[in-house]
């Protein structure tokens, strides 16, 4: 490990991976996981130790031990990925069809809509139709416009506040 943190030695790094890889599998395996997933965890743990070797500290812990404790981490994270649970599939019930009112009703919202994005100052308008109709991060919009990202979350900010001012007459 030492060679591999040292001098990113790539001969001592295929010794550990040869000496590590099947014991990580297996330690993998018994705790319940599939031979291919844990073959996955595997390749992504030794790539890690290959990445952070130079964190190795042989004062704080055993190659041994910084090698599984980076294949239990990772596969908690396997395991918490999976657990999450997935959103339902959005949409109204085939049975419940909008009445005429109702979309007229929306309609007339979205015309009011906007007419109140209209009347926002242009910079304002282009960075809140940028994030809620183009979907971009804050820091996508501050990637493609150049500007800070405080910037950007404060022109979101304050466009939001009057389009909420400006649609309270609205309801």
């Amino acid at each position: 490990m030492l060679a591999v943190r040292d001098a990113r030695d790539r001969a001592a790094f295929s010794r550990l991976f040869d000496y590590f890889a099947p014991r990580l599998k297996g330690f993998i395996m018994r705790s319940g996981t599939g031979s291919g997933q844990a073959e996955e965890i595997v390749q992504d743990v030794m790539l890690t130790v290959w990445r952070k070797a130079s964190m190795f500290d042989p004062q704080r812990a055993n190659v041994s031990a910084w090698i599984y404790q980076i294949a239990r981490n990772r596969q908690i994270d396997v395991i918490r990925k999976e657990n999450r649970p997935l959103p339902e599939a959005l949409g109204a019930p085939p049975a419940d069809e909008p009445d005429a009112s109702q979309i007229l009703a929306v309609e007339q919202e979205a015309g009011q809509l906007k007419d109140a994005l209209a009347r926002l100052k242009p910079d304002q308008r282009e960075i809140i139709e940028k994030a809620y109709l183009g979907e971009l991060t804050h820091q996508e919009i501050s990637t493609q416009t150049g500007l800070p990202l405080g910037t950007i979350k404060s022109r979101i900010r304050l466009g939001l506040e009057r389009l909420r001012h400006e649609l309270k007459d609205a309801r």
